[in-house]
């Protein structure tokens, strides 16, 4: 089974049920954690009382500064909605690692940003180094994943599509909402990965709702194809993609080749007046809640609550 750890100001703790204690660790970040598992597990049967997990403040369980990697339209359903058939070739990108933030903490708009969109997605966390030139199978998963945590790949939407610019749109600070835990796997879980659902709502709305079947590239081969080019650590963190019912979505074909015709100010500012009649995007005073789970509670990553307020 896997263990849920907890990360707040006042160091780690291992959650049990409705109550946390105390993991006995100098680790101050992910990665000098995942290298003290001896001391999680003795936390994990410890015996103690424990603290209500309510009265703690949970920051986010991947410290920075570290590695954070995308994948782009990862999941089918998420192809769908933005247009593509046929085959897509895995992507990745980067986001700032300083655009992490904790499970609670507001996702802050920036004054120029109109279109701001949400992407529930697993992260996964790496608990040894993937080297270039790694090949990993399913059966190796376990020796480079240490956990699984909830993301949200938050994203300015016409920084995105008029600069095609994705570090940009997706890197200010907040836009990577990451927790509240860090489920440290056990080798027998990883065979249950595909029966984890993400579901996220705006303001009780169901927004996105999918399980890890409707993937693309699924983790061992998205860990292959990043090795070609890019080394990961411990403690870096790999965002695996969003299912579909995101804001945005890819006007019918027919406007789309109307569209190309257009020079490039011209089409985007006609996309973006239709865009603005969209009530999915977020604004201030929305609340986002995402879980990650398997049916059976087997693998458990809790709940992301996060309001949304406008930069002061």
């Amino acid at each position: 089974m896997s263990t849920n750890v907890l990360r707040t100001a006042d160091g780690w703790w291992v959650v049990l049920g409705d109550r946390a204690v105390p993991v006995d660790t100098k680790a101050v970040t992910t990665a000098e954690l995942l290298a003290d598992r001896p001391a999680v597990r003795e936390a994990a049967v410890s015996g103690e009382p424990g603290t209500p997990v309510a009265e703690l403040v949970a920051l986010s369980p991947v410290t920075t500064p570290c590695r954070v990697v995308a994948q782009m339209v990862n999941y089918r359903s998420h192809a769908r909605d933005s247009g593509f058939t046929g085959d897509i070739p895995p992507a990745f990108f980067r986001k700032a690692s300083g655009s992490v933030s904790g499970p609670g903490d507001a996702v802050v708009r920036p004054a120029h940003v109109k279109f701001l969109d949400y992407e529930i997605e697993l992260g996964l966390v790496m608990g040894a180094s993937l080297p270039v030139g790694t090949v990993v199978e399913e059966r190796d998963l376990p020796s480079y994943v240490a956990g699984l945590v909830i993301t949200n790949d938050v994203s300015a939407r016409e920084v995105q599509l008029t600069k095609t610019q994705f570090y940009e749109s997706k890197s200010y600070p907040t836009f990577t909402p990451t927790g509240p835990y860090l489920a440290l796997l056990e080798p027998e879980d990883f065979a249950h990965l595909l029966d984890l659902r993400l579901k996220l709502s705006v303001n009780g709305e169901l927004r996105q709702d999918r399980t890890l079947a409707d993937m693309i590239v699924r983790p061992a081969q998205a860990l292959t194809l990043l090795a070609r080019f890019q080394t990961l650590d411990p403690g870096d963190l790999l965002l695996t993609g969003t299912p579909g019912g995101t804001a945005l979505k890819a006007p019918p074909k027919a406007v789309e080749k109307i569209g190309a015709l257009l020079p490039p100010a011209v089409k985007w500012k006609a996309f973006f007046k239709s865009q603005a009649k969209n009530p999915r995007y977020l604004h201030a005073g929305d609340v986002i809640r995402a879980t990650i789970a398997t049916p059976d509670g087997r693998i458990d990553l809790g709940e992301q609550r996060t309001p949304v307020t406008d930069a002061e």
